[in-house]
């Protein structure tokens, strides 16, 4: 059996880079010290801020931002693998000075393996009055990434890229057997169909489902929905925190539960053409 001893980091992250990091280090350091070999931490991993003006003139490049330096240092001093869930991070595309939403998988000697910028970002009017326009700030990305791993392959997805099951479909496609979901949903989004679709995913694709969640009542006024979670192939959730405050989740993934999910239902290759519905 092929195991791998994993750790979500759930956060309540704070609103400059310096105190972000301050505040999940410890988190990091307790999840390697419980043997976990590779740590995730959520969506907005270095600073989360709604003010526009604060959240530019906080920005820097993904090489310049003290979190992520701070971080990738972390890891090869601690020789564990690292997924920052997300950073939030100048996109580097010129005329355009929205920020990336990006994924960065740190190996561990500390460098970046791997980086994904969000796809799909949050453009919602919510039932309870709220409205997020991630679009204004952020520039979507425009590629899938799965990233190989002393484990296995591991596909690289962001919070409201949950609701857009082809995405999955192809990353599993691509020999993903982990998919990351790191997140920061909303409480009533949250509430309603967090888990629900983690253990979609999870199904359709015969991967294990890992979601590290920001949670609690933030800094810059947001709230977050917490209950990270770690789902398996079959649909079951193997993990998950029952509450909004920081913390560490523990789980070993048993990695052949992969192939038995895919050999019982083998959906990834019963594919069909079809016509558009009219």
């Amino acid at each position: 059996m092929t195991t791998l001893p994993i750790a979500l980091i759930q956060t309540r992250t704070p609103a400059s880079a310096a105190a972000a990091f301050a505040h999940v280090e410890p988190l990091i350091r307790e999840a390697a010290a419980g043997g976990a070999r590779l740590i995730l931490t959520p969506e907005g991993t270095n600073f989360l801020i709604q003010d526009r003006a604060r959240r530019a003139a906080a920005l820097e490049t993904q090489d310049r931002d003290e979190a992520v330096g701070k971080l990738r240092a972390l890891a090869r001093e601690l020789g564990v693998w690292l997924l920052i869930g997300s950073a939030i991070v100048k996109s580097g595309h010129a005329g355009d000075d929205r920020a990336a939403n990006r994924s960065l998988l740190i190996d561990d000697r500390g460098e970046v393996v791997a980086a994904y910028d969000k796809l799909h970002v949050f453009d919602v009017d919510l039932p309870t009055g709220e409205r997020w326009r991630e679009s204004a700030s952020v520039r979507p990305g425009e590629d899938a990434v799965v990233a190989d791993t002393p484990w296995g392959r591991l596909g690289l997805t962001i919070c409201y890229d949950i609701r857009f099951p082809q995405l999955y479909r192809a990353l599993a496609r691509a020999g993903a057997v982990m998919i990351a979901v790191p997140a920061a949903f909303t409480v009533p989004t949250g509430e309603a169909h967090w888990e629900t679709l983690l253990r979609a995913r999870a199904i359709e694709t015969g991967s294990y489902v890992l979601a590290p969640a920001q949670a609690g009542a933030h800094e810059d006024g947001r709230r977050t929905w917490g209950r990270s979670t770690v789902v398996a192939p079959w649909g079951e959730v193997i993990a998950r925190l029952d509450h909004d405050e920081p913390g560490v989740l523990f789980a070993t993934l048993d990695l052949d539960a992969v192939t038995r999910a895919r050999r019982a239902v083998p959906q990834l290759s019963h594919d069909r053409e079809f016509g558009a519905p009219s």
